[in-house]
């Protein structure tokens, strides 16, 4: 599983990037979590607003911090829609 948090390495991208390990910790996955810092490519990913978050190359989240709760959920459904 790979999950990228993109922002600019603000408080709000940290605090996505520890409830990010700790949802996919919850949903018993183990996920290859990265920052993505440079706006450049930020900008590419079609982030406008950060930080956000992307679950296997598909955007969940962006200009907001969403639950650990949600994060797991998505997670969860990233799964499902590997399998």
């Amino acid at each position: 599983m790979e999950i990228k948090i993109l922002g600019p390495g603000c408080r709000n991208c940290e605090k996505l990037f520890q409830d990010a390990k700790q949802a996919a910790k919850d949903a018993g996955v183990t996920a290859n979590i990265d920052k993505i810092t440079d706006m450049a490519e930020i900008m590419k990913r079609g982030i406008l607003s950060t930080p956000g978050l992307m679950i296997n190359g598909k955007l969940r989240s962006m200009g907001r911090l969403p639950s650990i709760k949600e994060i797991r959920e998505w997670i969860e459904e990233s799964l499902k829609e590997d399998n």
